[in-house]
């Protein structure tokens, strides 16, 4: 037995990186896809603010989050987009979110006896879609701290005007 690993010790080992390489693994394709989603179908800069941090574009809109600064994990932020938060103004962007108790174990019904609401999404999501806006999340937004002039030529891709509004 000396000089074997233990199947075990491995197979922990092999799930263990399987979870570290997830961030470093993130498709090009699909963070420039959930960026478009972002700011398009799922219109989150209403509310997060086109750079995530929180200072939204319509004033009417509830107050989202700053997404730069979130201590949430991955699964967490997956979570939220799917299932929303109830009573706070952010939408569920899965439309069977609370048909079968998926999200909190809730139904439809729940929501109501216990007297909070949802925010109607401005779009229902795939779930691949929503797995594309985490992407384009922790690729460019969670955890990269406010935007400067650099972070914001290489969030957009290229020096664009509200870049230029930032300092260096």
């Amino acid at each position: 037995m000396k000089g074997k690993i233990p199947l075990a010790l491995l197979a922990l080992a092999t799930v263990a990186s399987m979870g570290a390489a997830r961030a470093d693994d993130i498709d090009p394709a699909n963070v420039a896809a959930g960026m478009k989603l972002f700011r398009a179908k799922a219109n989150c800069q209403t509310c997060h603010g086109w750079a995530g941090d929180g200072r939204k574009i319509d004033s009417q809109m509830p107050d989202g989050a700053n997404l730069r600064e979130t201590t949430l994990d991955r699964a967490a932020v997956l979570k939220t987009i799917q299932c929303g938060r109830p009573g706070a103004g952010m939408p569920a962007f899965d439309r069977l979110a609370y048909s079968d108790g998926r999200c909190y174990g809730m139904k439809t019904e729940d929501l109501t006896k216990s007297g909070l609401s949802l925010t109607d999404p401005p779009a229902n999501l795939a779930a691949r879609e929503m797995n594309m806006i985490v992407d384009f999340l922790f690729d460019k937004v969670v955890g990269k701290g406010p935007m400067t002039h650099a972070a914001c030529v290489e969030y957009w891709g290229s020096d664009v005007d509200v870049c230029k509004d930032l300092a260096p």
